[in-house]
């Protein structure tokens, strides 16, 4: 939530619009609030066939409404090309990751990279005092260092995909729709007569335009292998480890189902499936890239947790041993997923993460 000051007419913010109701707000309440506001349009890498595929993030239509926004509230808008990098950053990783039998968040990974990588540099060019955007959440000062906390509206709340984050990103990152509930904000659009009020708003990944698999399928080869149950029983066929994810239950395509995928062994490229749902809970996971808000490195620690978006917290410890984060949850979870993050909190307060090994 931001208020209004006479000391901020003089402190200029970037705010990246793209053409949906979050960021649209976002740029009206900091205007309102006396900042000096420039409007940033991110173009980003919308596939190979640009007549068949297309970036939600970035569309002609988004581009079109991100400028009607920026021309009603008259500011500044620029756009910028993260074509290229963004193929390279994002893209790129997110299929070699998938070749490698691992399920990643790309969004975790373009909110670090990105938004808050790229974009954040191009502010200093712009001579911006700080970048905002549309994310629910919200960024605390506690001493002298910020925190990151859950949003105002808990069904809405994207801290989950922000624990890549760093003091040196946050001290310069405003959330101005964090403090609102959904419903608030789509009201204040039409206070604003803003004509993004009732845009419909998307929570798949951008740059692929209908489902992971038909998209997996257009940028990486068949790989036959056996299906097999837990108890090494051959049951069919398989197309590639990669068009399958661990709790996966549709399109396995195996008679006397469901079955439900519960390990894939590369080497082998077996694909391992089980008819009883036990056999995909587990109590604890091996993290890599572990990363803390406030640079905090405990060996041991009582948290909260959970390993997807959609989930509810549940009650762990996290301890490191030799260096290596395991998490372990006081009761099992269900599919617990390598290249999945996994997401720590105290009470409303995120923590960090650190990505699912094994």
């Amino acid at each position: 939530m931001i208020k209004k000051t006479k000391q901020k007419k003089n402190l200029k913010v970037v705010v990246a619009m793209s053409g949906g109701v979050d960021s649209s707000v976002a740029a009206a309440l900091l205007k309102e609030a006396g900042f000096d506001v420039i409007g940033v349009f991110m173009k980003f890498w919308a596939g190979d066939d640009l007549n068949k595929e297309y970036n939600r993030c970035c569309s002609k239509e988004s581009e079109k409404r991100a400028r009607k926004v920026a021309d009603i509230l008259k500011i500044p808008f620029y756009v910028v090309d993260f074509k290229r990098k963004f193929k390279r950053k994002i893209v790129d990783p997110f299929l070699v990751a998938y070749r490698k039998g691992i399920t990643p968040n790309p969004c975790v990974v373009c909110n670090k990279q990105i938004k808050f990588g790229l974009l954040l540099k191009k502010t200093k060019s712009l001579g911006a005092d700080f970048i905002a955007t549309g994310h629910y959440a919200r960024i605390k000062k506690e001493n002298d260092s910020f925190t990151l906390v859950k949003a105002k509206d808990k069904e809405k709340d994207q801290s989950y995909f922000l624990w890549k984050l760093n003091q040196n990103q946050l001290k310069r990152i405003l959330f101005p729709v964090g403090g609102y509930m959904k419903s608030e904000v789509r009201k204040m659009a039409k206070d604003f007569k803003l004509p993004v009020f009732n845009v419909a708003e998307s929570q798949e990944v951008c740059f692929i335009p209908r489902t992971t698999t038909e998209f997996l399928k257009k940028y990486l080869k068949i790989k036959p292998g056996e299906i097999i149950s837990v108890k090494g029983k051959v049951l069919g066929e398989h197309q590639g480890l990669w068009f399958y994810t661990i709790g996966q239950r549709k399109g396995i395509k195996l008679s006397k189902g469901p079955f439900y995928v519960v390990a894939k062994d590369k080497k082998k490229n077996l694909l391992i499936v089980s008819k009883n749902k036990k056999d995909l809970y587990q109590k604890q996971a091996i993290l890599k890239e572990v990363n803390w808000i406030s640079k905090q490195a405990p060996k041991f620690l009582k948290i909260k947790a959970k390993i997807r978006y959609r989930q509810k917290l549940a009650k762990a410890r996290i301890v490191n041993i030799k260096n290596k984060y395991v998490l372990i949850f006081d009761k099992p979870q269900k599919a617990i997923t390598p290249g999945q993050s996994a997401v720590f909190y105290e009470k409303n307060r995120l923590l960090g993460g650190g990505i699912i090994v094994l």
